[in-house]
């Protein structure tokens, strides 16, 4: 029933399982840590071989057969965000056809754990032929010049992964030998990306959508209540009464006040709603009152350069609901709402 302490041997059936996740977990955490101490001089050349490709224009295209080619498709993925040219192309597909993809630009990275996958290993065979470069992932150890895999022996670079020893209680289902594969394609994309200072800027054009996306657009993209537009910028030497119907003669408005210098422009103060109702309920006389005696002088601003993702965190650690936008100078060009960051699912309300 809902809601019944559990029996003994549930309980101890939840503690097997725990029990057999953290094995899990540990042996392929351990077939990373094992692969990160032993990158040698290989990996270096297989960055060469990645930045040289993208210069040149080609395309990294990744394969491999079953599971290995379901992580050889999201390495491809991870390379092209990182704006490394790439696609992931089936072994067997590639004998009936798709060879056509394939340029004398380009460059190949073939996965097979054994080294030995037929498929792959035929495909390499004759993209050799054609003078591409092949780069392979496979199993055992990093120095095994007694016995090299097939494919080994096809590529121009051959990164292995070390002993690895599969998780769980039916250790030749893949698992740690995957997550260390998909590790060391991350490893390469990001060294490359690196070398060919890929910055946050190009992140963000690479993914225009969804939260990630919207997290790495500019501040001042995304302004909902601009300056000179719909947000009241007002000088700070009037009265709060002053200052309310400067900011009442806009049709929709946001729920503060911006305050600058009535000489430079420069922001000095913040007036919200909420400090309008804490003014009215201590004494509405106070309405006379400079409205530079009453504001938050100095509030918390965002650069107009920074990110929405800049503008969560900002969010996040001062619970502020309005935060006002400057440009280098100092002077307001915008109002960020948290009921902006709201909508957009960048913070919870």
């Amino acid at each position: 029933m809902p809601g019944s302490a559990p029996t003994a041997r549930g309980s101890s059936q939840a503690e097997a399982e725990r029990e057999l996740a953290r094995r899990v977990l540990a042996a392929e955490a351990a077939a990373v840590t094992n692969l990160a101490e032993a990158l040698g001089a290989e990996f270096h050349r297989a960055c060469d071989l990645i930045e040289a490709c993208a210069r040149a224009g080609g395309s990294v295209l990744i394969t491999g057969l079953g599971k290995s080619g379901l992580i050889g498709t999201k390495i491809s993925a991870t390379m092209a965000s990182l704006g490394i040219p790439s696609h992931a192309v089936h072994p067997s597909e590639a004998a009936h056809g798709d060879l056509g993809r394939f340029r004398k630009a380009d460059l190949v990275l073939a996965i097979s754990y054994s080294g030995q996958t037929e498929e792959v290993v035929n495909l390499c065979a004759i993209v050799r032929q054609d003078g591409l470069p092949i780069i392979s992932i496979t199993g055992g150890p990093a120095v095994d010049d007694a016995a090299p895999s097939s494919l080994a022996r096809l590529s121009t670079v051959a990164l292995r992964l070390g002993r690895v020893t599969e998780a769980g209680d039916f250790v030749l289902a893949p698992t740690a030998s995957t997550t260390a594969t998909l590790a060391l394609g991350d490893a390469l994309a990001l060294c490359v990306a690196r070398r060919r200072n890929f910055t946050g800027q190009d992140f963000a054009r690479h993914h225009p959508g969804g939260t990630l996306g919207t997290m790495l657009r500019p501040v001042r993209e995304m302004l909902r209540f601009v300056a000179g537009k719909n947000l009241p910028i007002v000088p700070d030497s009037v009265t709060v009464r002053q200052a309310l119907d400067r900011a009442a003669e806009l049709a929709r408005r946001p729920g503060a006040v911006l305050l600058v210098d009535s000489t430079t422009g420069v922001l000095t103060g913040i007036f919200t709603d909420g400090d309008l109702r804490r003014l009215i309920l201590r004494d509405p006389a106070e309405l006379s009152r400079p409205v530079r005696d009453v504001m938050t002088r100095a509030p918390r601003t965002l650069p107009e350069g920074a990110t929405m993702g800049d503008a969560a965190r900002l969010f996040r650690e001062f619970r502020a609901d309005e935060i006002p936008v400057v440009d280098g100078a100092g002077k307001p060009v915008g109002l960020l709402d948290v009921q902006d960051l709201v909508a957009m699912r960048l913070v919870n309300d």
